[in-house]
């Protein structure tokens, strides 16, 4: 009963941050280099699930991904998945409402690295992916871990958006934060506080390992 929630958010959070950390920096490095028709709006989209309320973000996915939702016909049709009450469901849900975080950190990382670099690269014959690899991605990776802690953080946390799209099936797309909700709803404050007090704990070491990482590589 409690590590089955455990392992579920796990794989959850690791998907979804996976997907965040390729989507965010990719994002943030187009957005930061180069400039288009429609880049605010783009942007506004992007950000707005980290400002919305996490039901509202939930509504709008499972219209979008539900079985009468575009993209919910569409996978169904053509490869046979459904996109709604399983775990697929809830690594979509954990991706978007975590996407802006590391977005933002990405986008503050690949701003603060200093263009000379860049240009003294180019200069010496180095190409866009040599630049990007060797000089702005080093560069900007303490932004980039940093995202990445606050994403994987915000996927363990989700909630709204994942009961929303994937509901609270046991043993299936039951994440911690479900299982408290439910568990103490029900009465069982036992289960949910064990779970709260694993959460708690895992929050204070991934912060305090973050914060002791970026210390260390200021010095």
């Amino acid at each position: 009963m409690i590590l089955e929630p455990i392992i579920i958010s796990l794989k959850v959070s690791i998907i979804a941050t996976i997907i965040t950390l390729v989507i965010g920096v990719s994002l943030a490095r187009v957005f930061t280099k180069y400039n288009f028709l429609g880049k605010d709006i783009l942007e506004t989209f992007i950000i707005m699930p980290m400002i919305m309320p996490p039901s509202v973000t939930g509504y709008g996915l499972l219209i979008l991904v539900g079985s009468n939702g575009f993209l919910g016909k569409l996978f169904y049709n053509f490869f046979g998945v459904k996109l709604i009450f399983n775990i697929t469901a809830a690594c979509i849900a954990s991706t978007i409402v975590a996407l802006p975080l590391m977005y933002q950190s990405a986008k503050t990382a690949f701003l603060s690295v200093d263009n000379t670099y860049e240009n003294a690269a180019r200069t010496l014959g180095a190409n866009e992916k040599t630049i990007f690899w060797k000089v702005a991605f080093p560069l900007a990776l303490p932004g980039i871990v940093s995202g990445v802690v606050l994403s994987f953080a915000r996927s363990i946390g989700e909630f709204g958006a994942t009961l929303m799209v994937a509901g609270n099936i046991p043993g299936k797309t039951q994440t911690i934060p479900l299982a408290i909700y439910f568990a103490a709803e029900s009465g069982d404050s036992k289960t949910a506080n064990i779970l709260m007090a694993i959460v708690v704990v895992f929050s204070f070491i991934i912060v305090y390992s973050l914060n002791s990482w970026l210390k260390k590589k200021r010095i």
